[in-house]
Order: structure tokens, then sequence, then C-alpha cells
């Protein structure tokens, strides 16, 4: 080694950026470390793969009040006039999460309920089928996504997680940090303090900010102006270490060595900054280990760490910066609230061309995933009845604003694509959000007229003509220019019971058999699937036991299906298929997005218009069943 060499130069900071990066990237730095981790433990790591819901939540038909449960057939013809009384065998006393066992189907409220002396209870009013019941999956099912690959686990998605039974996670490795003071002056803090002695202090500095941003930081004993005193500690650093952290010796005196050290040891890509304070701040490499030269001044020090050395310990263990703030946005749709009460909505942020869009994220006081979904919160003060729609909110921001315009809107059809869709975006650099509301085909269209989304799924079929959504664009949306891009065929069918235990092979057999059924919301495309099945069969929906009992996914359709609440309900074969239940189909159908032509350029929306050319996406929705890609990122109809 040459003491007296000098590399010290004058790099501008962008280009100091480039160099720096092309190294990293070189040596594949940005390739994180996979380790397991109990979820009780995981509060604030990050997934290294997707994480999905192991059983749903809850995993039992469950009371959602005080009162007794009852069989809502046995009150059909219950009213004032005529009261209905059952006794003691006919129903069963539960209190709020209580199991609701077979036969009983509903749970009427304590407050409605006449009791006498010999236990008979009187009813005046009809129940529905599951009313005030939770059902199995409510709030989460089985196989759904719960965080993707690149998250930061927070309380709330821990929450999550246990409540779907996972225990054990695949989580990115916390970078091994070394930091190593140098310098003969330096004295541990203590220590009495003599002329031209210095207290240490520097590392733990540094230390603290990088325990804050991610990292296991091992501060190394001081280190003596001594070249190869300091070669032995930076090559057993960097031997048991991620990345290593010097502290002074950095500059070009005649006992800074630090810079020459890595010269001759590793691979010196940078030595000097133009910026100031921090101009010293080397960057190099030992092997793949990454080696950040600090200057010794504190304000220095801490300044090119958070220039260079924040970004590495970001950018291996994917964390993204914390930020809190409010924002205004715009509310999608109204949202009542009681008089008297300060209520908290969670929200999901969109930016929809120059409208930042709000849209509650879930409801009821159970739904976990609501809050792992939410972006922020909207507080309704007590003395208001609610917001309107169109209305300007102040939103108190769960997720930092650069997440919140790295996000994508969907609103409409669901689909089991989405949630890969979602996780594909969340592993590019960087990482993109989709947010989809599951709504209905009807309600995207509606959702894309208003300007609240960049794209709606649809598999509305005009039963006139045999074409999927364009006459339904035509007359609703015949001033949005667009485009309809294909996404998938799928097969629609009756999702069963494993083994198909009542040979159910078509809606009339579930009307013949007095079976029951469980159907989607109004304005969802299966909804009108449903009703062409039976127009043409020359069925009424009155006939189907279940025909009003609505979910908003196929995958809850099919959470119902497993649990045992009804014996079938409509979807597609992919639902069916990811809980193990059979699957009796009855129709192929055309999935499609609805593009607006002004976010077709948005780098969110061609991100995922993207994946449809790539072959591992396409492979995954293969792999999931059911779906045919023929057609897959095709125009069928522009306007």
């Amino acid at each position: 080694m040459k003491p007296d060499t000098v590399y010290l130069s004058n790099t501008p900071l962008s280009e100091a950026r480039t160099l720096w990066h092309e190294a990293l990237n070189a040596g594949g730095f940005f390739s994180p470390k996979t380790v397991k981790a109990a979820v009780d433990e995981a509060l604030g790591e990050t997934t290294a793969a997707p994480v999905y819901a192991r059983h749903s939540s809850p995993s039992y038909n469950a009371s959602a009040m005080d009162g007794v449960a009852v069989r809502f057939q046995d009150l059909g013809m219950a009213s004032e006039a005529s009261p209905v009384r059952l006794s003691s065998s006919q129903y069963l006393p539960v209190n709020t999460g209580n199991a609701i066992p077979e036969p009983y189907n509903a749970v009427v409220m304590i407050e409605d309920v006449h009791t006498f002396d010999n236990q008979d209870i009187e009813l005046i009013s009809p129940a529905t089928p599951w009313q005030h019941v939770r059902t199995v999956g409510e709030d989460i099912v089985a196989t759904e996504l719960i965080i993707p690959q690149g998250h930061l686990i927070r309380p709330i998605d821990q929450g999550a997680l246990l409540a779907a039974g996972i225990t054990q996670i695949d989580i990115v490795a916390r970078p091994a940090v070394t930091v190593i003071p140098t310098g003969s002056e330096l004295i541990e803090p203590g220590s009495a303090v003599k002329p031209g002695q210095i207290i240490e202090f520097n590392s733990r500095i540094l230390s603290g900010y990088l325990s804050q941003w991610g990292a296991d930081v091992t501060i190394h004993p001081p280190v003596a102006d001594n070249p190869d005193q300091l070669a032995e500690a930076v090559l057993e650093a960097a031997r048991n270490s991620d990345i290593v952290v010097t502290n002074a010796g950095a500059s070009a005196g005649t006992k800074d060595f630090s810079s020459r050290v890595l010269g001759s040891t590793g691979t010196l890509v940078v030595h000097g900054v133009a910026i100031k304070p921090g101009k010293p701040v080397f960057l190099g490499l030992i092997d793949d280990t990454p080696v950040v030269g600090l200057p010794g001044y504190p304000i220095s020090a801490l300044l090119t760490l958070h220039l260079f050395g924040r970004e590495l310990i970001y950018g291996f263990s994917g964390k993204p910066v914390p930020e809190n703030e409010y924002c205004d946005a715009i509310m999608s749709r109204p949202m009542p609230s009681a008089m008297g009460v300060d209520q908290f909505v969670r929200v999901t942020l969109g930016q929809v061309g120059d409208k930042l869009i709000a849209t509650p994220s879930g409801k009821g006081a159970g739904s976990v995933m609501s809050m792992v979904r939410a972006d922020g919160l909207l507080t309704i003060p007590s003395g208001s009845e609610g917001v309107g729609a169109g209305e300007t909110v102040r939103i108190e921001m769960l997720r930092s604003r650069k997440e919140v315009d790295a996000t994508l809107v969907a609103i409409g059809s669901h689909d089991n694509i989405l949630d890969l869709m979602a996780n594909f975006l969340h592993r590019m650099t960087p990482p993109l959000r989709l947010s989809s509301a599951h709504v209905g085909s009807m309600g995207g269209i509606m959702a894309i007229r208003r300007g609240e989304a960049h794209f709606g799924g649809s598999h509305l079929l005009d039963e006139e003509t045999g074409e999927y959504n364009v006459s339904f664009i035509t007359r609703f949306l015949a001033d949005t220019p667009l485009q309809l891009i294909n996404l998938c065929y799928r097969e629609q069918g009756l999702i069963v019971a494993k083994g198909n235990p009542h040979r159910i092979t078509s809606l009339a057999d579930l009307i013949a058999r007095k079976l029951t059924f469980i159907n989607r919301q109004k304005g969802a495309g299966t909804r009108l699937l449903t009703d062409k099945i039976l127009r043409d069969s020359n069925l009424e929906p009155d006939q189907l036991a279940g025909y009003n009992h609505e979910e908003y996914t196929h995958m809850n359709v099919a959470a119902s299906v497993l649990s045992g609440s009804v014996d079938a309900g409509m979807g597609i074969r992919a639902a069916a298929q990811a809980l193990d239940l059979d699957f009796v189909p009855l129709a192929e159908e055309r999935y499609d997005l609805i593009v607006p032509t002004v976010f077709l350029d948005d780098a969110r929306m061609k991100a995922a218009l993207d994946l449809m050319n790539n072959d591992s996406f396409k492979t995954r929705i293969e792999e999931l069943g059911g779906y045919n890609l023929r057609d897959c990122g095709s125009v069928m109809y522009q306007h």
C-alpha cells in the first residue's frame, strides 16, 4: 500500500449516483436474501413472496348480534297481525360472536324478541337468509392475497395474517451493517477526555439512523490511524456483513487511510463528490460488499449517509420511506354517517387524471382486510350526517403520497387475475400498486363515466347481439374515448361442494331439489348471466332459494359453498379450483378491460397492459384454471 496515494476527485452528484448504481447492479447487490420469520416477530419486515390466506376468517358462521338464532324459513309469515311463536327447541339464544350451528341460518336481535315464561318466544317480522350472521370468509377468504411481495408489514397486516391461519412467512433479511469509526484520537463515551482526544459518538448517530431504516447494525471498536489495522478490520467486516460503513479518514490528509485501504483491498468506485458538506465521501466494493466511506465531521457524515447509505438499506430490504401527511381528496361515492358519533372511514386513494379519488376500502367493525388495504382515514365528525359523492375531504394518510401516486385504480367486475396483476405490479422497480374495488361490471362503467378509475373489468353480454360489453359502452360511455382490451375468456358455472354430492347439473336442479344458492350483487356480469340462464330455462328468480343472498366476489361465493352455508353459487372455475371445490361449467364468457384513451399513455396503465405480453404472468393465469388467453391484450373495440 502507498500511503501517499490520493484518489480524491470532485464527481458531480448525478454521475456519482450513476457510477454507484452501476457497480451495485453489476455485483448483484439488489438480490435480497430470504429468511423465515414468525408473524409475531415480523413487524417492520418486508415480505419476500406474496402471502395468501391459509383459511377463511371468520372460519365459522358467527352471530353478529345478541339475540336468537332461528331458521329463516320458520318466520316467513311473521307479522304484527300474525306473530310467529317458537318453542325453545326451535331457536338458540346467542351472543355476538357465538357460532351458528345447523339448522339455524339467521339471527333476530334480542330487542325484537318477546319471551314468555315457558321460554317460548314470539316474533313479528320475517327474517332473511343469514340475517345478522357473519358468514365464513366474510373478512378473509382462503387463498386470497393478504399482502404482496415487497410489502412492509404493519401491525394490521400481522393481525390479518394470523386471522388467516398464517404463523410463519418468508421475509427479506435485514442487511447486516458494520460501522467502523477510525482515528487514533477517538475514545469511548464515558472516558475521561484528555487534550487531543475526541469522544467517539458519530457511530451512535450513524447506527441509529441505519437501524431506523431497517438495518441490523454492529459498531466496531475505533480503529487507530494504522493502514494495516484498518485493512484487517474492513476485510473482516466485509466477510461478515452485507454493508460496511467507515467513518473518518476519507479525505486526502496524511493520516486519511480509509479510501486508500479500499483502493488496495477492493474496488474504489467514487472518491469525492461535488457536495458541501460531504465532499470526501467514497464508495466502493470489496468483492460484492458495498463500502461507504463517510467524512469525519458529524454533519458531513450524516448528510452523505443520507445520500448514499439510506438507499442501500431500503434497496436491500425493499422498505418504503415512511411519510406522515394529510391530503385533500374527492369522495367517489356518498358515505353516510350517524349523527352523534365520530366516524373513521378507511379509504383507498388513487390519482385519476387531475383528481385524487378517495374510495371506502371496506365495511364492518370486524373487517381486518379493509384496514390492510386502506391508504388513509377520513374522519366524519359527530355533527355531520355524512359526506356526499364529489365532495372534497381531508384524509389522514396511512401510506406515503409517493405510494398513492404509484397506484393504479381499477373499479369493476372481480376476477382472480387482478390479484396476480397486483403482485406482479408490486414487484416492479419502482413498485406499482393496484387498488381494485369489486362493484360489478356496471359499477365499473359508471365509475369510468365519472372519471374515477383508470380501468374497469367487464363481462356484460348483450343477449340480442351476442357481443360482450360493446352495446353497454356505446350506451353509457358514448362520450368517453376508450379502448376495450381483452384480458381473458373464462368458464362460468356453478361452484358446488367437493364431489358434487347433490349431483347438481343446472340451476333447475337447485330449484327442483330445494337446494340453496348464493347470488352476486346487482350490476355484476355474473348476476346478469344467472338471470339469462333462468330466463332461458323458463324459471323465475323467486323460485331459487337464496337468489337475494348476495356476495361481491367469486372467492366469497366459493367460500360460502366450502363452508356448507349454501349448496351452490355462480362463479368462475378458478375460484372453485382455488378452494378445491367442484365446478359445473355452464358458459364461456369474455372478460375485458375498459380503458379510457386518456390513460393509455399513463406509465401505471402501460405497465399493467404490458403484463398481458409477459409469459410468466400468462403462465400463472393458466395455473389458476378455467382461463383461455387466445385474445389476451387484443383491442376488441374502440371509439
